[in-house]
């Protein structure tokens, strides 16, 4: 969305892409759950009093146009790009199918999985932890426009901490909302850590993956 009121800004999602193919570049097996809110924003007065689930398999149609257009950025920088969606579409993607999603990504492709879980009342979040746990990955990257997560919201609170490390427990006792409770307990029963990040930050993703202090890691 960029600076625009909502659909896809051009400028924002070269920056995107530029960053994931760095990551790329070096070998590492990347999969992308992606949502769609910049683009149901634009349509979020209609859905006013709209019945939730209808709601939000317009919001799941959204993350394919986003999905489409990820692919397309992409494979002009020179990376190949699968999209499987959990909504059958398939004139025009994959459906998700989780032996050929794993036989992609060992060849070197980036799949992009659209339509979240592919049911209503599940977030973008649920949908990364579980693709994240079904393809075996070694981390969740939760990649958003704050810079990790704080012991108190930073714009409100000059006293603020960035956490560099924090473990699912203590980020309950403490309320820490790093993602939807859904996706945080399967995380934590999978033991699959997650790294919270910005996005925007130049070269954040290349160093989350390299291992360099960037962000805050969530771990067992």
């Amino acid at each position: 969305m960029g600076n625009d009121s909502y659909g896809i800004n051009p400028t924002t999602i070269d920056q995107m892409v530029t960053e994931i193919a760095k990551v790329v570049q070096q070998g590492i097996k990347l999969a992308i759950v992606i949502g769609g809110g910049n683009i149901f924003r634009g349509v979020a007065g209609g859905a006013a009093g709209m019945d939730r689930a209808t709601a939000d398999y317009m919001g799941m149609l959204a993350t394919m146009m986003n999905s489409l257009a990820l692919q397309d950025a992409l494979r002009q920088k020179g990376v190949e790009a699968r999209v499987q969606s959990a909504l059958r579409m398939d004139q025009v993607v994959e459906p998700y199918i989780r032996p050929r999603a794993i036989r992609h990504m060992n060849e070197g492709k980036v799949v992009i999985f659209a339509a979240g879980t592919g049911n209503p009342f599940f977030t973008t979040d649920t949908a990364a932890a579980l693709r994240g746990a079904e393809m075996g990955v070694d981390i969740v990257l939760k990649a958003t426009k704050v810079d990790g997560i704080y012991s108190s919201d930073p714009n409100k609170d000059s006293d603020a901490t960035l956490y560099e490390s924090i473990s699912f427990d203590e980020a309950i006792i403490k309320n820490l909302q790093v993602m939807d409770a859904t996706a945080f307990a399967l995380c934590r029963d999978r033991q699959l850590p997650i790294k919270v990040f910005s996005i925007f930050k130049q070269g954040s993703l290349l160093r989350v993956v390299n291992g360099e202090q960037e962000g805050t890691l969530v771990h067992v």
